[in-house]
């Protein structure tokens, strides 16, 4: 044998017996991966073999996201239908008939209402009162003559009793009829301040914070105590005031500015509940004013009484007369150049 054929045999050798090592130790590392449990065994495998798909596996897929519950939207709290006592006067089937008619139209626009004499108006402060305390539903007083003294006097008596009253309405009220009590949320007096079997104008109590309107036909030549009760636009105004009142606030932020007016003849009254203050922008003539929000001039120079004489000063406060929506009750009227267009009652 060559030196040549000695070498090659002695690698041949070596190259055999490190094989064999390697075949040992791989099936060693066999026999122990086998007696591993299985979830060991796929851990073992993932540390030794990272992939794509273990990355990914750490992402959340989407039907394993748990959706979040959306809160339910809180309906705004209304307050239940109102109930509405109508009141007529001094030989009231004769002469307070318009009292029964607006209270046809009241229970046709789907309210109660009932009809009473003013002679019984002790009886029904009991009867309203209880009413109340069954189902809170807003309270209603409408009364001519010396039903409007009543609708008052019953108005007091709730006082005493720390039960609100939503709406007064007095039509052309006895002399004697007494100041509006703070219990009452919105106050309006229709009246002819010359005429001796009515001409109540009623003022409220010190410490009133409601909504007060009052409104002075004597200058209209065709409105007399005995017909005043009966006019048609003062009933589709007043249906459509109680038909919002579940859904109208009459709290106020701030006092809501009281409104006296005297209403020129042949002008049609429009029944507004209260004031408020707007600030004048630069260059704002009354006219304009009145002109931008819908409002008469008259009434806008009534309730801002020498102002019209000179020129109006930017920033200045003046008093818009408003009516009481649902859900915005309070709210001052946009600017000028964003004023609605009101619905006309």
């Amino acid at each position: 044998m060559t030196g040549v054929t000695r070498i090659a045999g002695g690698w041949r050798a070596a190259a055999e017996a490190g094989a064999g090592r390697w075949l040992s130790a791989l099936l060693v590392v066999a026999l122990a991966a086998t007696a591993l449990p299985p979830g060991a065994r796929a851990g073992a495998a993932s540390a030794a073999t990272p992939s794509k798909s273990a990355k990914v596996a750490t992402v959340p897929t989407p039907a394993a996201i748990r959706a979040v519950p959306e809160r339910p939207v809180e309906p705004v709290p209304t307050l239940p239908p109102p109930r509405v006592y109508l009141f007529r006067g001094a030989l009231g089937p004769l002469f307070s008939t318009g009292m029964d008619r607006l209270a046809e139209k009241i229970e046709k626009a789907g309210y109660w209402a009932s009809v009473y004499e003013f002679t019984l108006c002790d009886l029904i402060a009991l009867q309203v009162a209880k009413n109340y305390r069954q189902d809170q539903a807003p309270i209603v007083l409408i009364g001519h003559s010396m039903g409007g003294l009543c609708s008052v006097r019953i108005a007091i008596s709730l006082q005493e009793q720390n039960i609100p009253v939503a709406l007064v309405v007095t039509v052309d009220p006895a002399h004697a009829t007494k100041s509006v009590p703070p219990n009452v949320q919105r106050f309006i007096n229709l009246f002819l301040s010359d005429n001796i079997l009515g001409g109540g104008d009623v003022k409220p109590e010190p410490g009133f914070h409601g909504h007060y309107a009052s409104f002075d036909m004597k200058d209209h030549d065709e409105v007399t105590h005995i017909n005043i009760d009966k006019m048609e636009d003062v009933h589709a105004q007043l249906v459509a005031m109680i038909s919002q009142l579940s859904q109208t606030s009459a709290t106020a932020d701030a006092d809501p500015v009281q409104l006296r007016y005297l209403v020129p003849p042949k002008v049609a009254v429009e029944l507004w509940d209260s004031g408020t203050a707007v600030a004048v922008r630069p260059g704002e003539t009354l006219d304009q004013i009145a002109a931008a929000y819908r409002i008469p001039l008259w009434a806008l120079q009534q309730s801002n009484r020498g102002l019209a004489a000179q020129p109006l000063v930017p920033g200045q406060r003046i008093i818009l007369p408003r009516h009481l929506q649902p859900q915005a009750a309070n709210q001052p009227p946009q600017q000028a150049s964003e004023a609605p267009v009101p619905v006309r009652r």
